[in-house]
């Protein structure tokens, strides 16, 4: 990825998104084009118009974090995206000499220790998976809950590759256009914090390459972290179920996160999940598991 073109669109489609009532500018609604002018930008961020036109044509080096609070101020930026300004910044600075080697899926075995953690949760699908959206292994119940997935060999367990390359997957996820939002968000907000991962950057060629969903969802610059929420399935073997999902860091292994499913006491969804693990538990729900597990 070209890094001063993101950095131009990001404030480009960022600047285009505020009008100017919402940023406090009387009389701005008077005007052919939405969005602030450049100027205003720069006057409400407390910088010179060059210094912003020098950042907004994609210079981010030497800018200060003070001034980019303030710009993400003016822009009305979220937290998401005031962290991705962040990591625009620092990826304009000379790439360190030498960095350390992440993990990756097949590096080698999960440690014994995370894989005892993993099995010991029977009740609720858990699962981890990398910044590129590569499963990397699963407890039973989260191996049986993304079968469809983990079995696609043609996409390597890659749940972005599934999403846009795999048409079983607007079955799989019902509200297939708000995943594809998440993904692609999130795959750009891994980008930012990582611009020299040349797994990520070749991940996000080929969706770009191949994918037309992909690549409209791309243009947009949109952002998002991938913490919580809701998540609807629609299973093969159990149906249709409705799960909150939680993620953690795992500062042992800063290149993965873990991610929980858990269902509404009461609900449907517990009573199908509990239906799916008997299934695992009888050897008629079976996975085989990602390499790296």
């Amino acid at each position: 990825m070209n890094h001063r073109a993101e950095v131009v669109e990001f404030l480009r489609t960022r600047r285009d998104r505020i009008t100017p009532d919402q940023a406090g500018i009387i009389g701005g609604s008077r005007r052919r084009v939405p969005g602030l002018r450049r100027e205003e930008v720069a006057l409400l961020t407390g910088v010179s118009v060059e210094h912003y036109a020098r950042m907004e044509r994609g210079d981010l080096s030497g800018v200060s974090p003070e001034v980019l609070d303030s710009l993400a101020r003016t822009l009305q930026l979220d937290e998401t995206e005031t962290g991705h300004l962040h990591d625009l910044a620092r990826a304009a600075s000379p790439r360190p000499a030498r960095q350390r080697q992440r993990k990756r899926p097949g590096d080698h075995a999960i440690r014994p220790s995370l894989r005892r953690l993993l099995d010991a949760i029977t009740g609720a699908p858990v699962w981890i998976r990398d910044r590129r959206m590569t499963i990397v292994t699963a407890n039973p119940l989260g191996r049986a809950l993304y079968a469809p997935i983990l079995d696609d060999a043609a996409n390597h367990a890659n749940t972005a590759r599934f999403m846009f390359f795999n048409p079983a997957a607007d079955t799989f996820f019902p509200d297939w256009d708000h995943v594809a939002d998440e993904i692609v968000a999130t795959l750009r907000s891994y980008a930012g914090q990582r611009p020299h991962d040349k797994e990520l950057t070749d991940l996000i060629g080929e969706l770009v390459t191949r994918s037309d969903e992909f690549r409209i969802r791309w243009a947009r610059h949109n952002v998002q972290f991938h913490r919580l929420g809701i998540k609807r399935i629609h299973h093969p073997l159990v149906g249709d179920l409705e799960l909150d999902y939680e993620a953690m860091d795992l500062p042992a292994d800063p290149d993965w996160f873990l991610f929980g499913h858990t269902a509404a006491p009461g609900s449907p969804t517990e009573e199908r999940l509990r239906l799916l693990g008997s299934l695992v538990a009888t050897g008629q729900a079976n996975s085989d598991e990602h390499s790296g597990g």
